[in-house]
């Protein structure tokens, strides 16, 4: 943290405030203009309105065969902050859908109401401070708000809400955007779920992983398809972690151990939750049955890392293959620039490479390299390929500033690049100058399986333009994603989001 006074501004943190004319961000709460804070201004605003729209304007043509809802969860607060620490991730969970059908569209955007949520709507003001603390432990349900923005899922009918810090899942009505209430697996999960829990598409059944600081200090379980707790098994590990994501291929679950976690002593004491690189610790990855069939977790040992998303996981042979995306250093890049906003500028200044971790589960061997040295992040697959073997990642492209240079500072998503693992071979989409993207889920064309052409897939990315605050969603052609096929204009803007999903039409239309 620097130790220089001088307030940030936003427009040193290199935010776009205003449009070119001069126009701020429409739909942001009054009280924002009390903030200097470039969370809180720019694509970053809060939209606080909640409406829906139905036939959307497109400039192209929706292919007839993208069928379905692509979902994407993100913060957007609600009430003034408690106190001027706001986190970027401390926003209120806001979920935003689009739906394709009969080459048509509409949206809807709406709060999820989950427990915290309704506590301060009740009370008209903020209750919990943020990530960036201090913690208070007073306070009912926790010192900080599980607000529940950071991933979501398709299970058992639903959409499921869930928080990276591990929090109570919520289940949200798919057409409506409803809060239909806490997810508790037929009455039998007694704890969180992590962020990144994983819905399989085709067989419908739910893996999940949880984190805690208290022993035991992680736990890997399963529920059926009609809401059902299979298994959930308690993990050892050494104390507590902060895993962000899971891999899961035909028999296996790759559970993370990563060097990078808090320090539980601070937290208890300080009320702060500081962060620690541990250098001389490997990175570990457990393999576990998938099933629960057996309890034995296979631990392989990496070089010291961090890793937040996952690509996707398959076998071949003897071999466990993980792709995703690494941090070889995921400690904070500092810039004296920073002033009193230091530590959540600089931690969102960290690259992330492409990269492939092997396991031979006969002998025990870690294989492990780069597979590219761009910074990308918030990687997807084609949802048939989930567990599977895949040619294509679809990744979000950050901008990296230069030494001394205040671009990208902010760490939002200018473009997107399709990597081809089978030839090393890269296509690359820049969103323009002012324009910012969203981690875009890889729809399967309608009617298509996992034996079908890997191809046949639409990536689709939502799009905020700050040159005049207007947002639409961009439909690629996964063959081809220099150029959009389709841009479906959204009636206001959307706000930055998280995690998105893609929900097939033949799930929330039956008939």
């Amino acid at each position: 943290m620097s130790h220089d006074d001088t307030p940030l501004t936003v427009t040193q943190a290199n935010v776009r405030m205003y449009a070119p004319d001069g126009t701020p961000p429409p739909d942001a709460p009054d009280w924002i203009d009390h903030f200097d804070h470039p969370y809180l201004h720019g694509a970053f605003a809060p939209s606080t309105l909640e409406y829906e729209a139905e036939d959307l304007e497109v400039e192209g043509e929706i292919p007839a065969d993208l069928y379905g809802a692509y979902v994407m969860n993100g913060p957007s607060q609600r009430f003034e902050p408690v106190n001027s620490k706001y986190h970027y991730y401390d926003g209120d969970a806001q979920l935003r859908a689009i739906y394709f059908r009969d080459g048509k569209a509409s949206f809807r955007q709406k709060y999820l109401r989950n427990g915290a949520f309704v506590v301060e709507e009740k009370a008209g003001k903020a209750i919990w401070p943020g990530l960036a603390g201090p913690y208070d432990f007073r306070l009912p349900g926790g010192p900080i708000k599980d607000v529940s923005n950071t991933d979501v899922i398709f299970y058992n009918g639903h959409i499921m809400s869930l928080w990276h810090m591990a929090g109570d899942p919520y289940r949200v009505d798919p057409l409506t955007l409803d809060t239909v209430g806490r997810e508790t697996l037929g009455g039998k999960l007694h704890h969180s779920l992590s962020a990144h829990s994983k819905s399989d598409p085709v067989t419908k059944e739910l893996f999940f992983f949880n984190y805690q600081d208290e022993p035991p200090y992680m736990s890997y379980g399963m529920a059926d398809p009609d809401g059902n707790l299979v298994f959930d098994i308690d993990i050892d590990l050494e104390g507590p972690r902060s895993p962000h994501d899971m891999g899961l291929t035909e028999n296996y679950a790759i559970l993370h151990d990563l060097p990078f976690y808090h320090d539980v002593d601070i937290l208890k004491k300080h009320g702060r939750r500081v962060m620690g690189f541990h250098r001389d610790q490997p990175a570990r990855f457990g393999l576990i049955d998938r099933f629960g069939r057996s309890e034995t977790v296979q631990w392989f040992e990496a070089e010291p890392c961090y890793i937040l998303h996952i690509s996707n996981s398959w076998e071949e042979g003897d071999w466990v293959h993980m792709t995703g995306c690494r941090q070889e250093d995921p400690m904070p890049v500092k810039d004296p620039a920073d002033h009193h906003l230091a530590s959540m500028m600089a931690y969102r200044r960290r690259t992330h490479i492409m990269y492939k971790w092997s396991f031979n589960t006969k002998t025990g061997e870690t294989r492990e390299g780069m597979l590219d040295d761009r910074n990308t992040e918030f990687p997807t697959v084609n949802f048939n390929y989930v567990g599977k073997k895949s040619r294509y990642s679809f990744n979000q492209i950050i901008p990296v500033p230069e030494e001394g240079s205040l671009e990208g500072r902010c760490q939002t998503f200018n473009g997107m690049m399709r990597y081809d693992l089978e030839t090393g071979e890269t296509q690359r989409y820049d969103y323009g100058d002012g324009v910012y993207g969203s981690e875009a889920p890889v729809a399967p064309a309608s009617g298509t399986t996992p034996d079908s052409d890997e191809g046949r897939a639409y990536p689709v990315t939502f799009i905020t333009d700050t040159n005049d605050w207007s947002s639409a969603c961009l439909i690629f052609d996964a063959d081809d994603i220099t150029k959009p096929i389709a841009k479906v204009k959204i009636p206001r803007r959307i706000s930055i989001g998280f995690h998105t999903t893609w929900i097939d039409g033949h799930e929330i239309w039956p008939n």
